[in-house]
């Protein structure tokens, strides 16, 4: 399966959803030669209310379909499936170069003056071991205190493809004001979906008089990773093959395809093929 792998072959990326373009887009910028497949896994979503268990036999079955179409590396572009399922994948294919999204518990905590950082992300991503550990060696090492703030219903919000309603308005103004009121004056976009409403987290900000607070995106630091591995295997694609043959994007999806279609085109403006697969 592996023996396969050359610098030719497409990169997976995946995600539960629509999240993980938040992250493609990074990866597209510092890669243009790559081949890439986007897998959302939309009709299993969202992760963030499901058991750890059930992430896992997701990602290895993602994975296995992935690799089935011939990819050379996997971006693992979902931070709950990050937590709770890159260490099975990593277990299961060892020789796949993997790379995962963890909350920017790091660059906030060099970031942070009043020594108080919020943290926004699923339930299941907060719950998760290794997250825990994350944070707990962080603050150990830098004094940071992290206010952890799960955002329930806001990947579904996001999932739906306006970005700019009074539902998602509602629960940013829930979920940020208070960690304000806390005195965070950083926070971690701690789920690939939130990038996409940092306009709206940003008007929570000037409404509530913090304008000067710093927003945290992970996705180009996964990109730069990503880019470390490939060179380190011998993978990159030759940047002069984008001559030959322009780089590719192909698009999966386990729900419709009228959904992950209009997302590629309203957050990213590409218009790649996209087909259903029962996986």
């Amino acid at each position: 399966m592996h023996a396969a792998r050359s610098p030719g072959a497409p990169i997976g990326v995946y995600d539960s959803g629509v999240g993980g373009l938040s992250v493609l887009r990074h990866i597209r910028a510092q890669l243009p030669a790559e081949d890439l497949i986007y897998f959302a896994d939309s009709g299993h979503a969202p992760y963030g209310e499901k058991t750890e268990q059930y992430v896992v036999d997701r990602a290895l079955l993602v994975a296995a379909f992935l690799l089935e179409r011939g990819i050379k590396a996997l971006v693992v572009a979902c931070n709950t499936a990050t937590v709770a399922a890159i260490k099975a994948v990593r277990v299961r294919y060892p020789e796949l170069p993997v790379v995962g999204v963890e909350p920017g518990l790091k660059p906030a905590a060099a970031a942070t003056r009043s020594g108080k950082v919020g943290v926004l992300a699923t339930a299941r991503t907060l719950k998760g071991e290794k997250f825990l550990l994350l944070r707990e060696q962080i603050s150990a090492a830098t004094q940071a205190q992290f206010l952890l703030q799960p955002c329930v219903g806001l990947v579904d919000q996001i999932e739906l493809g306006d970005l700019h309603t009074p539902a998602i308005a509602a629960l940013l103004e829930q979920y940020v004001a208070p960690l304000l009121d806390q005195g965070a004056d950083t926070l971690v976009l701690g789920c690939t979906h939130y990038p996409f409403v940092q306009s709206g987290i940003e008007q929570v900000l000037h409404a509530h008089g913090h304008p000067d607070v710093t927003l945290i995106d992970t996705g180009d630091a996964v990109a730069r990773q990503l880019v470390r591995l490939l060179d380190a295997a011998g993978l990159l694609r030759p940047a002069h093959t984008q001559a030959e043959a322009p780089a590719s994007l192909h698009g999966y999806t386990t729900a419709a395809v009228s959904a992950l279609a209009p997302a590629f085109a309203n957050l990213l403006g590409l218009y790649p093929p996209v087909e259903k697969v029962d996986v």
